[in-house]
């Protein structure tokens, strides 16, 4: 399906095998990540090819990603794969992580009646498209889980923007589910992770108005883990998964994913690669 180059690397994983005296069930890396439950679905889908490329299989691990370097010390995981730049950070200045490279990211987008009001419709700068809202005074829908919400409040700060006690400003219960059902029903703007976004039935007249912007995106750092000697079979898999991950096959796998026909996870290649760099070195919210 992925061409020639991935028969090549079921080869040469097959002939590591042989070399070493590995079997074919002891070709296993276990991967740690701290967003296990949130990436479940991507894995089901890209594990499999991989494993049909290279024979290896890739088993996750849920870590604390602020406990990365702890739980490479134990030795439990050969790869990471992070969207926390000080827990990659903390890996590499540990000397437990090696070659660290920008894998794939997700994003935030703003969302908005067909109308737009505001008229930030095609913007690619998100304090630009909050700043535009609240002149307008259009109303805007605040919820989310914490995550989204700092990264709300990061926008309007960068916008400039004081919302306390503005009558177009809706203070919601948490939840971006809840706080899309309650933008479609009031014509309102709001802040939605793609994912959650793409599985929001009742859209009403929203559409998605805002995106591209590297304050909206979430990069995801694929990480070596520095092999012991037990481990050195596993570390050359693992090499493999990082390598295929990061290359335009992996790139391939990642972009076939989709929600509800939506594509959730984007590569870090190509025209994107800027984009991942320029995110990857902001502030978290």
């Amino acid at each position: 399906m992925y061409g020639k180059q991935l028969v090549q690397i079921a080869s040469i994983a097959i002939l590591l095998a042989v070399s070493t005296g590995a079997r074919a069930e002891d070709m296993v890396i276990a991967l740690g990540t701290g967003k296990a439950r949130q990436l479940s679905g991507l894995f089901a889908s890209i594990l499999p090819i991989f494993k049909t490329a290279s024979n290896v299989d890739v088993q996750v691990v849920a870590i604390d990603s602020g406990d990365a370097t702890a739980a490479n010390a134990r030795g439990n995981v050969n790869a990471l794969l992070l969207d926390d730049v000080s827990a990659v950070d903390k890996a590499m200045k540990g000397h437990y992580g090696l070659n660290p490279r920008e894998a794939m990211y997700n994003d935030f987008v703003i969302v908005g009646p067909k109308s737009d009001p505001a008229d930030i419709r095609g913007l690619t700068d998100a304090a630009k498209a909050f700043a535009r809202i609240a002149a307008k005074g259009a109303l805007f829908a605040r919820g989310g889980d914490a995550y989204s919400y700092r990264l709300e409040l990061q926008l309007w700060k960068s916008a400039g923007i004081r919302i306390d006690k503005k009558p177009w400003y809706r203070n919601l219960r948490p939840g971006v589910q809840p706080t899309l059902e309650a933008a479609a029903a009031d014509n309102a703007y709001a802040l939605a992770d793609r994912a959650t976004w793409a599985n929001f039935k009742d859209r009403s007249n929203l559409q998605i108005l805002t995106a591209g912007d590297a304050a909206l995106i979430n990069v995801y750092d694929s990480v070596l883990v520095s092999p012991d000697k037990e481990s050195l079979n596993k570390f050359i898999y693992a090499r493999i998964w990082h390598d295929w991950l990061t290359d335009k096959h992996g790139a391939a796998a990642i972009s076939s994913y989709k929600m509800n026909d939506e594509q959730i996870f984007f590569p870090c290649q190509g025209s994107a690669l800027t984009l991942c760099s320029a995110a990857r070195f902001r502030p978290n919210p």
